[in-house]
């Protein structure tokens, strides 16, 4: 390797930019050290997991200050490190670099947001132009998110993923034969799972395609009507009339339009379900801002974990990271924004502003919640 990750590493937690050209050769050795990795990675306890981060670079030097820094911490981190954040680059660049460093100690999965459509559209793109000139950073990015994982389980019991299930996935095993080493499609199982959300309001299977405007096209019925989805081929049928549609597996099936324009939602039953079928007790994902930083749904048999803190630097909202135990334990840590975003925030960078690191200071977590697995399915 004919470069110094540490001092990679150094630079970068000084929030300085790394050169165009070291950046290439790091994304280049780092999809060498993916491509290894099985769609289904298993890790086991203790794991600190973290979801959303935005290119919120100094909330995750908080995380990091709360959390421990790698390689004292093992890490999994559920996607979504680029766009909307002002530090994008430098995000993903220290990410990259802590992962190529520590291959077995942190964890990348991949997001919605790695995607080269979705960061044409929200920050990335133009934030790569802006700080090198070109689009050469974004395409050496965008090409190594083609080689992240899709899911990881802790110990054989959690199953980790940054959106959620898909109705053309069962089991475990249908994960590890999807083709992940290209763009996110539109639709499938791939697609599913960085892009689906629970909804608590559904019992049994009741899953939502987010299809958009493709989708309203093809269906142009109001969003209060249903369809039926047959399990196994995710095969969709127009409705003749209103109301649930019951499959040959007893379960009801429903869904409505929604905004994202991808995926599906689901309830607690396709939770028990996929559970109960790979013989685990957790869901953990992100995708999802949560107000407090976290949510619990469905008696304790799905968790969404939120970290990145005043999302967007006005939302206000708290973040979470989570502390997977080797025992049956999960403990949430919820912080607030760090502080440098009052120094090196939006309005600062529109006054040009100096982006720059100051030292550390004291954290303290604003709560912490002990969750504990549902052992009956």
């Amino acid at each position: 390797m004919g470069f110094d990750l540490d001092a990679c590493i150094e630079q970068l937690l000084r929030k300085q930019l790394l050169h165009e050209t070291l950046l290439r050769e790091i994304c280049e050795k780092t999809k060498e050290v993916l491509m290894l990795e099985s769609n289904v990675v298993h890790v086991n306890a203790p794991v600190t997991v973290v979801g959303d981060i935005h290119g919120q670079f100094y909330d995750l030097i908080e995380i990091f200050r709360i959390g421990g820094y790698p390689p004292h911490t093992n890490y999994l981190f559920l996607g979504d490190y680029v766009d909307r954040g002002l530090f994008s680059v430098e995000t993903i660049s220290l990410l990259t670099c802590l992962k190529l460093r520590y291959p077995h100690r942190v964890q990348l999965v991949r997001g919605n947001h790695e995607s080269r459509a979705v960061t044409q559209s929200y920050g990335f793109y133009t934030e790569c132009v802006r700080k090198y000139g070109s689009s050469s950073v974004w395409t050496y990015f965008t090409d190594m998110f083609d080689y992240l994982t899709l899911s990881v389980v802790i110990e054989d019991r959690v199953f980790c993923v940054h959106g959620g299930l898909s109705p053309t996935i069962h089991s475990i095993d249908q994960i590890k034969v999807v083709d992940r080493f290209r763009e996110i499609p539109h639709e499938g199982a791939m697609a599913d799972l960085v892009w689906s959300d629970p909804d608590s309001e559904k019992e049994d299977f009741a899953i939502s395609p987010r299809r958009g405007l493709h989708f309203a096209e093809r269906f142009s019925y109001s969003a209060s009507r249903v369809a039926c989805v047959r399990l196994g081929s995710a095969r969709i049928t127009a409705p003749h009339g209103t109301g649930p549609r019951q499959t040959k597996f007893g379960l009801t099936l429903t869904f409505c339009l929604s905004a994202r324009g991808a995926g599906y939602t689901f309830g607690s039953g396709v939770v028990r379900k996929f559970l109960e079928t790979n013989n685990m007790h957790h869901i953990l994902r992100a995708h999802q801002l949560c107000m407090e930083g976290f949510t619990v749904l469905f008696e304790n048999r799905l968790s969404t974990v939120w970290s990145a803190p005043n999302y967007c630097y006005r939302c206000g909202n708290s973040a979470s990271i989570l502390e997977v135990g080797p025992g049956e334990a999960m403990h949430f840590n919820v912080f607030e924004a760090a502080p440098e975003n009052q120094t090196d925030g939006p309005s600062q960078q529109a006054m040009g502003g100096a982006a720059k690191v100051s030292s550390p200071v004291p954290v303290f977590c604003t709560g912490s919640f002990l969750l504990r697995f549902n052992a009956s399915i």
